[in-house]
């Protein structure tokens, strides 16, 4: 098991706001309803997450905002999320509201420029008018700042508009790409599906005569465009980018030495698995974050098509959780 620091690791955090006008908690909500722990002094989130949940507690509070209640679908702040960039130390920040504009939210989001000064790197409204227990609305409005975080993972920059996902844990993160980078052969044709904002895809173009990348998120495939508009002619001539689900785009690849698929929870699209156990490449590395899937499709690999498991290694992307990231190296027999 490769593991990190267990303290200040998570620079990406979405807290729940919840109670009274003039006295709101921001935290997490207790197992099984939503009923919103205050967590002012988490020890595992990154300092700045810490002080930004602060300031935007005494905004909500000067500003009179008051709280949304899930029961009577009533209020207006509804969630924080806030992510660190690494480079500058400062902090994106998004208001997600139980209102269709921003103007509710006016005075609060000047208070947290204000207050915030030299630590905020954008500020953000999402607008999220349903009731449902979906954190982020479709719908982003800028109020302040660059429109991206930006990373680096050992190659190009990786850009993160505020809907993108991202990973909490950037230390184990980047250990786990580093360890994908190493098993790209060099000029190898690669595919990537469910390639995000292309924090693995854009870390191994160095390396790679041809690469594939598919995702379906609008936000993500945003930040992947910002990624590909920086680099120069040559770079962007080697990469494709197929919008829309994997297991649709899985003729990407289609004539691929190597495949690289890094999936949600729910595991790999099966359109995706037939078609690797159909036509497997030379190489498939899998990134997953569902051990339970990651067992059924691995299952399905070794049965149906000509593959072998040549490296297998587990990291500690979530500590004091029973999370376990694995990374999976397949080579066809």
């Amino acid at each position: 098991m490769i593991s990190g620091q267990t303290v200040g690791f998570r620079l990406r955090a979405r807290l729940a706001i919840r109670g009274r006008l003039g006295s709101p908690k921001l935290g997490l909500f207790e197992s099984g309803t939503h009923r919103v722990v205050h967590i002012p002094h988490c020890s595992v989130q990154h300092p700045l997450i810490n002080r930004v949940a602060s300031i935007v507690r005494r905004a909500l509070v000067d500003a009179r905002v008051s709280s949304y209640s899930d029961k009577a679908h009533l209020g207006l702040a509804r969630y924080v999320q806030v992510v660190v960039e690494r480079s500058t130390n400062t902090a994106q920040i998004v208001i997600v509201g139980n209102s269709p504009t921003a103007e509710p939210f006016a005075a609060c989001l000047d208070l947290i420029r204000e207050r915030l000064g030299s630590e905020l790197h954008s500020l953000w409204f999402n607008a999220n008018c349903g009731r449902s227990n979906s954190i982020l609305g479709p719908d982003f409005q800028h109020w302040f700042g660059p429109g991206s975080v930006v990373e680096r993972f050992g190659g190009a920059a990786v850009h993160y508009p505020p809907g993108a996902f991202g990973q909490n844990n950037l230390e184990i993160a980047q250990g786990i790409i580093g360890h994908v980078r190493a098993q790209v052969p060099q000029g190898a044709r690669v595919a990537e599906f469910y390639a995000g904002v292309g924090a693995i895809g854009l870390s191994v173009l160095a390396q790679v005569s041809q690469i594939h990348m598919n995702e379906i998120s609008p936000q993500s495939l945003h930040g992947l465009a910002l990624g590909i508009a920086q680099l120069d002619p040559a770079d962007r001539a080697r990469i494709s980018v197929i919008p829309g689900p994997a297991g649709a785009a899985c003729l990407a690849a289609a004539g691929m030495q190597v495949v690289i698929a890094d999936p949600p929870r729910k595991g790999l699209d099966p359109e995706l698995i037939d078609y690797l156990c159909r036509c497997p490449p030379e190489r498939f590395i899998y990134v997953s974050c569902g051990l339970e899937s990651f067992l059924n499709d691995a299952a399905h690999l070794l049965s149906r098509a000509k593959y072998r498991l040549a490296a297998l290694s587990a990291f500690n992307l979530l500590p004091y959780t029973d999370h376990v990231e694995t990374l999976a190296r397949f080579e066809h027999a």
